[in-house]
């Protein structure tokens, strides 16, 4: 017979959403940066706080991991799932992006390595300037495409494996493992330098402004090495997976 966990104080759960309410707003805050004006920072307050509130419904300290680590993810998932909700980019921004990643996905097979950005740009017809303000524009579709993959727990457990839903199903467990060997995998055949700024950006936590200085370049740069980084990461995952291209959409939770 499985046993159930027994269900969280609700004194305790508003203590812990009160005492985290700051985190919340800091997420937002970031999270805001990286996106359009039109996306307004209360409208991530208001469902990162709903997503607090899961975490702190759901949080048994027993599970080993900081509850600051567990609410995290699931304020970060809240706000992302919103955003998609929205659907506030234009399709010709999406199709764009689409153009983007079917290039290098076919660069990727006639060359049998990842494609330089020059090759990138040669294959979509577009001067240097053309293509770097591609790479910018499709920035805003990225966020929150890669998550921190190793991240552990004060026990020394991996988070992304910590905070899976208690009640999930082995199946939807073992997607969930597949998808993360994966995506390692492809972050591991990345250039040394887009690798790099993926890493500062979401395992630092570090600004773009900040890694600009350690890889010295300006921070419009990094910004672009950044979108090519997912591009080729969610080219990489819909080729392993054979996946059309509506299944990967920035920000669904791995």
């Amino acid at each position: 017979m499985r046993m159930t966990a027994p269900q969280p104080n609700l004194a305790d759960r508003d203590a812990l959403v009160i005492q985290h309410v700051g985190l919340v707003k800091a997420m937002a805050h970031r999270l805001a940066q990286r996106l359009p004006s039109q996306v307004e920072m209360t409208d991530l307050i208001s469902v990162g706080v709903l997503g607090l509130i899961d975490a702190a419904g759901r949080y048994r300290p027993a599970m080993g991991v900081p509850f600051d680590a567990f609410a995290r993810r699931r304020v970060q998932g809240a706000m992302l799932d919103a955003l998609r909700d929205l659907d506030w980019a234009p399709r010709s921004l999406r199709r764009m992006r689409r153009d983007l990643d079917a290039t290098i996905a076919r660069l990727r097979h006639d060359l049998a390595r990842e494609p330089t950005e020059a090759e990138i740009a040669s294959a979509m017809a577009l001067s240097s300037d053309e293509y770097n303000k591609v790479l910018e524009q499709v920035r805003t579709l990225d966020v929150g495409a890669v998550r921190q993959l190793d991240a552990v727990g004060e026990d020394g457990t991996p988070l992304l494996e910590l905070c899976m839903d208690p009640d999930e199903g082995p199946e939807a467990q073992l997607q969930r493992t597949e998808l993360r060997a994966l995506l390692a995998k492809a972050l591991l055949e990345l250039p040394d330098r887009e690798r790099q700024v993926l890493a500062l950006y979401y395992e630092e936590e570090m600004t773009m402004a900040e890694i600009g200085e350690v890889i010295g370049v300006c921070e419009s740069r990094v910004s672009q090495l950044r979108s090519l980084a997912i591009s080729r990461l969610r080219t990489s995952l819909r080729t392993a997976l054979n996946l059309p291209d509506r299944v990967l959409k920035p920000g669904k939770r791995a």
